[in-house]
């Protein structure tokens, strides 16, 4: 562990607050967090990340019909057990919540550390809609801000995929161009207008050609906004 390295510590403090460290490097990686307040600070960060997707501490109650309406699906024979059912486990749904709530954090964070350029970003944003999930993701460094599709969004004959973004407080935003067929682009910093917290970044359906005014004109098919690493 090279807790000298600024971009290393912050990975070893993302597997330490996703719990995927063996209890010897557990422990030696506790030892240096004792004693390193930016160990410290950047397992702090990644706990702040991650809370958003722990389950919520008070219980939801079923609706009434629930269990009447998953009963009336299942065999006969299964109603008859209906208290040792997993279906009505209220710690095992939250458990399976959990589950995948950690998956997606998971996913994110090897996202994070599998960047193909050339330093670790500086901003990140998921882009996401509520029908189709996460869609692309956008990275920014120093020098451009790289778009890469997480999934592959068809596109209908005569139209197009167009890049944005706006950052908090603009008077409108400013298109970053129109994708190719790989759904990828690099936008050098100099082409955005500046890059900040909160910052919205979204990909449109557009005619061929683009948007013919200078803001969308066509369906958001994702949006998100960039958050600080």
């Amino acid at each position: 562990m090279n807790f000298a390295d600024r971009d290393e510590m912050h990975v070893l403090a993302g597997e330490y607050a996703l719990g995927l460290m063996s209890a010897e490097e557990r422990s030696t990686f506790e030892r240096e967090l004792q004693r390193n307040p930016a160990l410290a600070a950047a397992v702090g960060d990644w706990n702040d990340r991650l809370l958003t997707l722990s389950p919520p501490e008070s219980e939801i109650a079923p609706s009434d019909g629930l269990w009447q309406r998953i009963e009336s699906d299942l065999p006969r024979k299964t109603q008859v057990r209906r208290t040792f059912s997993l279906w009505h486990s209220l710690p095992f749904w939250r458990a399976s919540s959990f589950a995948g709530a950690m998956a997606s954090a998971l996913l994110a964070f090897s996202l994070l550390i599998t960047v193909p350029a050339s330093r670790p970003p500086d901003y990140v944003a998921v882009l996401q809609n509520e029908s189709t999930g996460a869609s692309w993701i956008v990275e920014v460094d120093k020098e451009a801000a790289r778009l890469r599709p997480l999934a592959t969004v068809s596109v209908p004959p005569g139209k197009a995929l167009q890049f944005w973004t706006k950052p908090e407080g603009a008077a409108g935003p400013t298109s970053l161009g129109l994708l190719g067929t790989d759904q990828h682009a690099i936008v050098p910093l100099s082409k955005l207008p500046g890059i900040s917290t909160n910052q919205l970044f979204e990909v449109t359906l557009e005619p061929e050609s683009g948007s013919p005014l200078d803001r969308p004109t066509g369906a958001i098919l994702a949006l998100g906004k960039a958050v600080p690493l």
